[in-house]
């Protein structure tokens, strides 16, 4: 069969990537055409991208209003390859402003349509749902709490886990040791705290300050930046002037593997970093409109995908205008080894681990979409 995938960022490239590994083994027939990344050329072929997320990317309010001839002149194109191709189905994986626009074009040219990681409609933009039920042939997703929320709508998605699983299990094989990882990177003995300030500029330009102000009232610790390779080192650089936090780039997952706690944004890190073990806290430093205007949008109580799957704050949540460093630093030092919350927490992320399914995630994706094309056909 002939598989369309249309991804918009770099984890639903690294989402899209297994997804297609794991239909290659379901179908041995199959064929791929993406709008993706460099993660999705390797694993569905290179010649088969037409179109790389660098291009599309556009996030915020004020970049989508400066590039919207842009967006508009990528749709038509977009649905033009997807016209060619001819696909059995169009398999759109999160990135909802573009992708649900896409859903309403191919199911009116009669487009088989399945949605990969449900657009976050539980948390914000509630009316999208009407959108999700009207033009999408089957919902997949990735937490468990999303099947009684839809079904609260009459819609029935299918859950098999989460990916990201999958990629925490393949690269733990390849984790080299605390001592290794020191001598490779120039570190010292201190032990590690990992800060995991986002991967767009302006969360990192908002975050990282305070990340790095509550670092210098931990000197015992060495703090080390989780850098995105997409983003340009002299950002975080200017960020870290006047501090000893070292910059590491590409190297999140091995870095949290190595170090004692972290200190994350919100977004699909504080999944990772707990479905890791890492004992974590959220930083979240918001615009004072933001905090002011939160419990009107905002259709939910916590920020953290840790705190919302296990319908608690078992992570500390620190999301406002004006950090209090010195709450901070308590929230901080309780969550480290000695720390009176430790034990709880990891706790915590064992249950969570629970919740959310162990590896084999993307496989069972494939499986139960190849089933329903079958099915269907």
């Amino acid at each position: 069969m002939k598989y369309y995938l249309i991804v918009g960022e770099p984890s639903g490239d690294l989402h899209g990537s297994k997804l297609i590994e794991g239909l290659k083994r379901a179908d041995s027939e199959a064929a791929f055409r993406f709008w993706g990344g460099d993660l999705m050329a390797k694993a569905g072929g290179e010649a088969n991208l037409a179109k790389h997320y660098r291009e599309t990317s556009f996030f915020g309010f004020m970049n989508v209003l400066k590039n919207l001839g842009t967006i508009r002149k990528q749709f038509g194109e977009c649905q033009a390859d997807v016209k060619a191709f001819q696909p059995d189905v169009l398999i759109l994986i999160d990135y909802p402003g573009f992708n649900l626009k896409m859903a309403k074009w191919a199911k009116e040219a009669g487009i088989k349509v399945f949605y990969y990681i449900a657009p976050k409609a539980w948390a914000w933009k509630e009316h999208r749902v009407k959108q999700i039920k009207k033009y999408i042939d089957r919902l997949y997703t990735i937490f468990p709490f999303e099947t009684a929320w839809f079904g609260k709508f009459g819609i029935e998605p299918t859950f098999c886990g989460n990916p990201l699983s999958d990629d925490i299990e393949a690269r733990r094989k390849g984790f080299i040791s605390r001592e290794e990882f020191a001598r490779k990177n120039n570190l010292d003995e201190r032990p590690i705290i990992a800060l995991v300030a986002g991967s767009r500029v302006n969360e990192i330009k908002e975050n990282l300050p305070d990340m790095v102000a509550l670092s210098k009232r931990i000197p015992e610790y060495q703090f080390i930046v989780t850098a995105v390779p997409w983003l340009n080192r002299s950002l975080y650089e200017n960020l870290l002037q006047g501090s000893d936090v070292r910059y590491l780039c590409d190297q999140t997952q091995q870095t949290l593997a190595v170090s004692d706690a972290a200190i994350v944004t919100s977004g699909t890190a504080t999944l990772e970093t707990a479905l890791m073990g890492i004992p974590e806290m959220v930083l979240y430093h918001i615009p004072k409109l933001y905090e002011v205007l939160r419990p009107l949008v905002l259709k939910i109580p916590f920020v953290s995908l840790v705190n919302i799957n296990l319908e608690r704050e078992a992570v500390k949540e620190i999301v406002c205008h004006k950090i209090d460093m010195e709450a901070a630093e308590r929230e901080l030092r309780a969550i480290l080894p000695g720390g009176e919350k430790r034990p709880k927490m990891l706790d915590d992320f064992a249950e969570l681990q629970q919740i959310i399914g162990g590896a084999g995630a993307s496989d069972r994706f494939a499986e139960a979409m190849v089933k329903e094309l079958k099915v269907k056909s």
